[in-house]
């Protein structure tokens, strides 16, 4: 007999029948060969092998799983059913031999691997998303469609590595100039982190001076439409520190003929600086406290000439021009990496950089390829120059290609799914790779913050507070500053979980958060002074915590105006449970302009799913978002507000609270959502359904040991899908 039907006939089911009798009570009246909704015949497989229908079995364990099947309002099993029918399916599917999927064999780096690269490889902090345009997301991740190299992107590539082969060695003595400015949406009335306590607003630039020299230094001050400087209220005291050392101060007053060109023309300085990285800082004085007079309490933001005028002037730009008479290379961290205590063989200077950078071994074929190079420059530094600019445009550099299942392609896979970046000399040399001890050695390296600012960035939405700008007449009081202060909390929060290795719960419910005086005061949280972020025990009147009680998460899943429990409904759906809802089918019409808009929200999207095409996606995602209507569209909690909500199994809560209670009844579901995610991130390609043992091995795993972020870590880079071995065992503590 068929494994299916042994396995089906021989297990304990619903109410002392098997699990074939419980599929056919729930299942076969739609999934039969007569209705065949969604396309899915059950009835014509009960009597075949099951792994010879693995994919559509795996998607039948996901909707159960989720409780989604059978609909409300069918009859459904009992929460004991529907565990003992998982278990029959899954059972059998993980006891199949692994089927490796490969991966993408040829892979261009994203720009945050490239700009990580650099940083790692050479020590210039390089910003990619300046010079490269915005790589393409698929399944939720940029790592992913990224095999192609457009000729106008290999313009740009050739560009960049000679300015970074440039910066890096320093041999170049002309004069270069660098720009950075200021987003006009920032408030500048309140200290900069980095900048001498005692000063407010400015910028602080960390900038790489390749030679010693005299370097100009000139600042321009932000302007309204009118080209006014804003913030013109009495005289005001510049200063221009290098690590944090007073180098020029000025005054900066109205001008009496109203000439503003007048006003920050005078705002140079001319100094000595020793060749190296230094911070260049550029504030002000602060005098007093600066009020303009309003009925209503002063807004924290103020950038805005008609809404919330600065009360100060503020820095726009700082230009950068030098050296104007060059004295030669510095001691930089970038001259230190590449010609290490002095070495003066260039085939010595260039294999371990070679071998960073293309993640192999070297050859003297290798080098031979370089040496042209150097030997038609006129300096031994000119010639590293020019080498490393070539290995930054090189075939080998600027692709990944992992495609052998070798120690040196996993090494490369291992380092770029945990530090976005090369792998280091301990990876590169270690011989048979042990990725488990690696991965937990990488987990405690600093460059693990790339999984917060690269994987969880993108997971999360974070990324998305960029083009949050919430409508400034009901929201006057949101600015660039709020918004980093946002995503610098929910990062926190993930890099504490990955740095202390803790619970992965932790970011779903937990007693503490992290806040700077910006955030605080959004919160309405008293007594939390100044711009340094610091840990917070919360008290539950605040209503703060893990990831949905978090601003970030509330801006990023509402509109400009209003809060959206659709867009919150699909993203918890999504990136806590994945459970993502279908596409909505075309020309469904919008709520506004079609559903009046004088109508609560909960009336108006009950209305919009009386639609039939809408009803199935809307019924999964509204009653979820609802939970979440006690925080606005930028996260302020509002008491009050009607926060009924609900799952698709017909259970029912009340609140944050209550989804996050009712969502850690089942833990598997959500480390089973990161586990995915992040196996796709690592893996550089979507899920198949033959990588769904492989997850649920991981979990086992993890809840083995406490659901900690690195037993999910260890369980992915060892399993098949990731070691490209279909010998491999699931999981360790599988």
């Amino acid at each position: 007999m068929k494994r299916l039907l042994w396995l089906l006939l021989t297990s304990a089911s619903l109410a002392e029948k098997p699990p074939q009798a419980a599929i056919e009570r729930f299942c076969i009246g739609c999934h039969d060969a007569d209705a065949k909704k969604g396309g899915v015949a059950l009835d014509s497989l009960l009597a075949d092998d099951i792994a010879r229908h693995a994919e559509t079995w795996e998607a039948v364990i996901r909707q159960l799983s989720a409780r989604h099947m059978p609909p409300i309002g069918k009859q459904r099993p009992d929460d004991a059913g529907y565990e003992q029918l998982i278990a029959a399916l899954t059972k059998e599917l993980d006891s199949q031999p692994p089927r490796v999927v490969a991966g993408p064999a040829f892979r261009r780096l994203t720009r945050t691997e490239y700009q990580n690269a650099v940083r790692d490889l050479l020590g210039v902090e390089f910003d990619a998303k300046a010079a490269f345009p915005t790589d393409e997301i698929s399944h939720g991740f940029d790592n992913v469609t990224v095999g192609d190299l457009p000729p106008a992107l290999l313009d740009r590539y050739i560009s960049a590595a000679q300015k970074i082969a440039r910066q890096a060695v320093g041999a170049s003595t002309g004069s270069e100039v660098t720009a950075v400015r200021v987003r006009p949406d920032i408030t500048q009335e309140y200290h900069v982190p980095g900048l001498p306590l005692g000063t407010r607003g400015g910028v602080l630039v960390k900038h790489v001076f390749a030679q010693s020299g005299d370097y100009e230094v000139q600042v321009r001050l932000q302007r309204d439409r009118n080209e006014q400087v804003e913030g013109m209220n009495g005289s005001h005291q510049l200063q221009i520190l290098l690590d944090r050392e007073l180098k020029d101060e000025f005054t900066v007053k109205p001008a009496k003929d109203k000439n503003y060109e007048k006003i920050d023309a005078h705002l140079k300085a001319q100094f000595h600086v020793k060749g190296g990285q230094h911070d260049l800082g550029v504030t002000f004085l602060p005098d007093g406290a600066s009020l303009l007079e309003r009925l209503r309490q002063p807004y924290k933001s103020s950038y805005n000439l008609h809404r919330h005028p600065r009360l100060s002037p503020a820095v726009y730009q700082v230009t950068i021009t030098g050296p104007l008479k060059a004295e030669g290379a510095g001691d930089t961290p970038s001259r230190r990496l590449i010609f290490g205590a002095g070495e003066t063989d260039p085939r010595a200077i260039l294999k371990p950089i070679l071998r960073r950078a293309w993640r192999r071994d070297i050859q003297d074929a290798d080098l031979d390829r370089l040496m042209p190079f150097v030997l038609e420059s006129s300096s031994l530094d000119k010639g590293i120059e020019s080498a490393l600019g070539a290995v930054l445009v090189s075939r080998e550099f600027l692709f990944r290609t992992e495609e052998k299942s070798d120690d040196g392609s996993r090494a490369s896979k291992l380092a770029f799914f945990l530090w976005s970046s090369l792998p280091d000399d301990e990876l590169l040399s270690q011989h048979p790779l042990d990725l488990e001890a690696q991965a937990r050695r990488m987990l405690r390296d600093p460059r693990a913050r790339a999984l917060v600012s690269n994987f969880a960035d993108q997971w999360l939405y974070l990324r998305n507070l960029e083009s949050v700008s919430p409508d400034a007449r009901l929201f006057p009081d949101f600015d660039h500053n709020l918004r980093e202060s946002l995503r610098t909390e929910t990062s926190l929060l993930f890099a504490d979980v990955i740095e202390n290795d803790r619970s992965v719960f932790e970011l779903l419910r937990t007693g503490r958060t992290w806040m700077d005086e910006r955030l605080a005061a959004h919160y309405g949280i008293p007594h939390i002074h100044g711009s340094r972020f610091r840990e917070v025990k919360l008290e539950p009147a605040w209503q703060r915590g893990g990831l949905l009680r978090q601003g970030s998460i509330q801006a990023v899943t509402s509109y400009a105006t209003r809060t959206s429990p659709v867009i919150r409904g699909h993203w918890i759906l999504k990136n806590l449970l994945a459970s993502e809802p279908p596409p909505p089918p075309p020309d469904v019409p919008a709520l506004d302009g079609v559903i009046s808009e004088s109508l609560p929200i909960r009336e108006r999207l009950a209305k919009h799913r009386e639609m039939a095409a809408c009803a199935s996606c809307h019924n999964l995602m509204d009653p979820v978002g609802f939970a979440l209507e006690n925080y606005d569209a930028i996260g302020r909690w509002r008491a009050g507000a009607d926060a009924r909500g609900g799952f698709a199994d017909g259970s029912e809560f009340e609140g944050v609270a209550g989804l996050e209670e009712t969502l850690l009844k089942r833990p598997e579901l959500f480390v089973s959502a990161l586990t995915e995610k992040l196996m796709v991130y690592a893996l550089g390609r979507g899920l198949e359904p033959t990588d769904a043992p492989a997850v649920r091995a991981i979990v086992r795993r993890a809840k083995a040991n406490g659901w900690k972020f690195s037993e999910i870590i260890a369980g992915i880079v060892t399993s098949p899908s990731f070691t490209g071995d279909p010998k491999q065992k699931r999981g360790a503590a599988d």
